[in-house]
């Protein structure tokens, strides 16, 4: 019951309401370039719309439509959007015990996970702020991403080359916001993070996209063995 109230409180946070609505500001902006660039490139609405609701995890979603308008199968445009989306896997076991305990909670939780909302709940201190920061983000991103998918959609090559605008750089500029402060206070953070960017740098010349992201997972090795020598 306590927990409840506390949770609750939050809701009412400013500071944390500030945080994600700038959230997803950037996943609404993003979202409408997703829409615009599958049906520009001549894929028809409802592909966009049901993928965003279905799969919902970005860079998954570029890939594949990427894929698809390059001219593969839709085999080969799963393979690509899994393989990208595997690291949600490690992401998954970072906030199990944010997303809750019972069946609907994680099922609905485990939709909910990305970059984005893994960042932003690994960023609070408190364990109740952070729960509450995961399922704040998380609804509020999967509702203004399928918004903004859909309005790029039906909007089309009416936007032109979306490329222009920079959307490109609204996530990469949030999600260096929410890890910033994790960073200035963990030197384990910051030797992990350094050794995971190291790896993915060296590796991005030669592997797929999104494979060095992957990659990056390496850092967690380190932090995980200096919090076992603790």
């Amino acid at each position: 019951m306590r927990s409840a109230r506390r949770t609750s409180a939050y809701v009412h946070d400013p500071e944390l309401l500030r945080d994600v609505a700038l959230v997803c500001l950037a996943g609404g902006v993003v979202g409408v370039s997703f829409g615009a660039i599958a049906v520009a490139g001549g894929l028809p609405v409802w592909v966009p719309v049901v993928m965003s609701l279905v799969v919902y995890a970005g860079s998954a979603q570029f890939s594949a439509v990427g894929v698809l308008l390059a001219g593969g199968g839709p085999l080969a445009a799963a393979a690509t959007g899994l393989l990208l989306n595997t690291r949600t896997a490690a992401f998954s076991l970072a906030v199990a015990d944010v997303i809750g305990r019972g069946r609907l909670a994680r099922f609905v939780g485990a939709h909910f996970v990305t970059d984005e909302t893994v960042a932003f709940a690994l960023a609070q201190a408190d364990p109740v702020r952070r729960r509450a920061a995961y399922w704040i983000s998380g609804i509020g991103l999967f509702a203004v991403w399928n918004a903004g998918v859909l309005v790029g959609a039906l909007a089309g090559s009416a936007l032109g080359d979306t490329d222009r605008y920079g959307l490109d750089a609204a996530f990469p500029a949030v999600l260096a916001a929410l890890v910033v402060p994790a960073l200035r206070e963990n030197a384990g953070v910051r030797r992990s993070a350094a050794l995971g960017a190291a790896v993915a740098l060296a590796a991005t010349p030669a592997v797929p996209v999104g494979v060095p992201v992957l990659l990056a997972l390496t850092g967690l090795f380190l932090y995980g063995r200096k919090e076992a020598s603790v």
